[in-house]
């Protein structure tokens, strides 16, 4: 069984606005990725909220997905990585692998993420990542073999020190979009 946590905890210090409330195709940013992550093949799914948690909040429709305070989200994604594993663990020991995401990867849908599911089942790997501009990174997917490593990343790294340190675990699944993230107000004026 697949969970998903999506990553929503930043502060968009950059944007200077929180990036997870900015519209995308009539909805926020944040409700997009929930929307498309219920409608894949995942069965449960997971929200990190931190920096301005309550103007997020008050925006989505979170029927049917967990919502996770991240006191610590300062200390960047690792700690908001470390929230979502440590409530699989908790809360849901059905779930054998996860797939990590970012709220401000717009072009993330079911597909892409059904994708890493049928990725992992095909190649039997640990580790199935997503490859644009050279890279490997999110989305991704984790099986369970790899949740104390996810959960020991140090503060300020992300799951992607994990893949590159890992590449004989991983399989690829090749996905241009994935390089288009939402950093800066100039970042979502060109997508929009």
């Amino acid at each position: 069984m697949t969970g998903v946590i999506i990553l929503a905890a930043g502060s968009s210090s950059r944007l200077g606005q929180p990036k997870q409330n900015l519209i995308y195709r009539e909805k926020t940013l944040l409700q997009h990725a929930i929307d498309e992550a219920r409608s894949s093949n995942a069965n449960v799914v997971l929200v990190v909220l931190g920096a301005n948690e309550g103007r997020i909040a008050s925006t989505l429709n979170s029927a049917k997905i967990n919502i996770i305070s991240n006191r610590n989200w300062q200390e960047g994604m690792s700690s908001s990585i470390r929230c979502g594993i440590n409530l699989l663990a908790e809360k849901h020991q059905e779930i054998t692998q996860v797939i990590i995401m970012l709220c401000d990867q717009p072009f993330v849908d079911a597909d892409i993420l059904n994708k890493l599911i049928e990725e992992r089942e095909n190649s039997g790997k640990d580790i199935v990542a997503c490859q644009y501009d050279d890279t490997l990174g999110t989305p991704a997917l984790f099986t369970r073999s790899c949740f104390s490593a996810l959960q020991g990343l140090a503060t300020g790294q992300g799951a992607k020190k994990l893949i590159l340190e890992n590449t004989g675990r991983v399989a690829v699944v090749h996905f241009p979009g994935g390089a288009k993230g939402i950093d800066t107000y100039q970042d979502y004026q060109s997508l929009i």
